[in-house]
């Protein structure tokens, strides 16, 4: 579970990842497909089936992997005419998601990613600690009346 301070401190990971690889757009989904958190500008494309499509195809090459007696890659790149995709791995199953044009190229692109995975897995693993020794949410009265609140 994420913390709006989390969310923000992810988003300013991505904006500085696309400012330094000039990148058009990266994001945080999960390998479910559900998307976590973004920056840039994709246009006129559907987010969340991006995500879900990016998320399935990282799922279909971590059992080519597999095949292949790899634990996972930890990278899988596609590339387009004009637009590319690479997809990188990240702890607590989470993949960073970035759509790059013509303006750059995938070593800049990779190299960025990289750092950014890092500095990213730091702050997922430090707000699942947080999560893990937060307190459940206590409700009081009764819930299906409307007359429930959270302490």
């Amino acid at each position: 579970m994420l913390t709006a301070e989390d969310q923000m401190a992810i988003e300013q990971r991505l904006a500085d990842f696309l400012n330094k690889s000039e990148a058009q757009w990266s994001a945080l989904v999960d390998k479910g497909g559900n998307l976590f958190a973004q920056s840039g500008d994709t246009g006129t494309l559907d987010l969340s089936i991006l995500s879900a499509l990016a998320a399935g195809s990282f799922a279909a090459t971590h059992e080519l992997a597999k095949r292949l007696g790899e634990s996972e890659f930890s990278a899988l790149y596609h590339e387009g005419h004009g637009q590319h995709i690479l997809m990188s791995a990240l702890h607590h199953e989470c993949l960073l998601v970035t759509i790059f044009g013509e303006k750059t190229n995938i070593g800049l692109v990779r190299f960025y990613a990289q750092q950014v995975t890092v500095s990213l897995n730091e702050l997922l693993k430090g707000a699942s600690e947080k999560e893990a020794t937060a307190e459940p949410l206590q409700l009081e009265g009764n819930f299906l009346d409307n007359q429930a609140t959270i302490t």
